[in-house]
């Protein structure tokens, strides 16, 4: 909305400063985290009113293995992403430019898998399916965004169906049609590994914030051709504009942590994990570094294959590769602290983004 006032700049000068990205992208981290806190404790309240807090589950899984772990968080109001989501959305439709395809294309990632995961939260917390939405019924669901956005994305807009391979300067590989399975499987990918990683106060929500910076210095020199050309990286006109939506979740995210830090007054559930993972990823194929985001995004990853491996190994074998699965909890099996955990997996997420940025010149 503001982004249209610099349009006016010939008659009002002053209102030229909102043309400038880095300008609305400060001012979106800023909104965000306020409707996060100002709004926060109320909507915690009525979350907790609503019945819609952590439940206990009974049975062979996850959640028998750390009863004890678990325990002090049952009751806790979940489904806080529906705030982080709303902020977000809100601070893109006051400072991005609402005609920019990107910012289009992404806002429907965000809403579409923030309804998939609502559906899987209320599905477990009313008592419809204690085990949330079937993961089969889940996968079509993002697998059909996927098709959408990657057709559009393929058909429509100026985007190369190359890889950029880090490190690598001349180093491109050529997927054609087949971009569109590439997509597909960041996006799931993506999605569901925050989803895995959000088990401990602070933990998802942390990593979220690390990557979410990292992506908007990757969009505003995507975005801005001088750089680019400087630092060899593909250039995508538009998308700069995306820096503001990775800032309006930098800004979410830290309002989310000053209530989701240990002790966590609240949860994101999956409806906010699925949303920011699903954004994430597609904002890294917007910008050409799809597989920059393995690097990146490492915890998320790691966490992911974690469970990936420990399922694998146990239908072949019968044997448990890790004490418990995702990883986090293996090492609370092995009874670290849970904020040691969380503090030493943010420091890993920070070097991760170090070396993340190092690409932009190592090539």
């Amino acid at each position: 909305m503001f982004y249209f006032l610099s349009q006016f700049r010939y008659e009002f000068f002053p209102l030229n400063i909102f043309k400038y990205i880095t300008f609305r992208a400060g001012l979106a981290a800023v909104t965000t985290f306020l409707i996060m806190v100002v709004i926060g404790p109320w909507f915690i309240r009525k979350l907790g009113e609503w019945n819609l807090g952590e439940k206990p589950v009974m049975g062979q899984g996850r959640e028998a293995i750390l009863g004890a772990e678990l325990r002090p968080k049952l009751g806790t109001p979940t489904m806080g992403g529906i705030l982080i989501i709303g902020s977000i959305l809100v601070s893109v439709a006051l400072w991005a430019d609402m005609t920019n395809p990107y910012i289009l294309l992404t806002m429907l990632t965000m809403v579409w898998m923030a309804m998939v995961g609502f559906a899987d939260d209320y599905m477990k917390l009313s008592g419809m399916n204690k085990n949330g939405m079937p993961a089969r019924i889940k996968m079509i669901w993002q697998a059909v965004l996927a098709i959408i956005v990657s057709y559009y994305v393929y058909a429509y807009l100026d985007v190369s169906t190359a890889l950029d391979v880090p490190f690598m300067k001349k180093m491109v590989i050529n997927l054609g049609p087949y971009y569109m399975g590439l997509v597909m499987l960041i996006l799931i990918g993506a999605s569901n590994a925050v989803n895995l990683t959000d088990g401990l106060d602070g933990l998802a929500i942390g990593c979220t914030l690390l990557v979410a910076l990292t992506l908007a210095i990757l969009c505003y020199v995507t975005g801005n051709v001088n750089f680019s050309d400087y630092l060899f990286i593909p250039y995508i006109p538009g998308s700069g504009e995306l820096t503001i939506f990775c800032t309006a979740i930098v800004g979410a995210s830290l309002g989310f942590l000053w209530f989701n830090a240990h002790p966590a007054t609240v949860f994101m559930g999956d409806v906010g994990a699925l949303a920011l993972g699903g954004t994430l990823g597609i904002i890294a194929v917007f910008i050409k570094k799809e597989l920059l985001l393995g690097i990146l995004g490492g915890v998320f990853v790691w966490e992911a294959l974690s469970v990936i491996m420990q399922v694998t190994s146990f239908k072949l074998t019968g044997k448990r590769i890790f004490l418990c699965s995702p990883y986090h909890h293996h090492l609370q099996k092995l009874n670290w602290k849970e904020s040691k955990i969380v503090i030493r997996f943010w420091i890993v997420g920070i070097i991760l983004a170090l070396v993340t940025l190092t690409t932009l010149k190592i090539r």
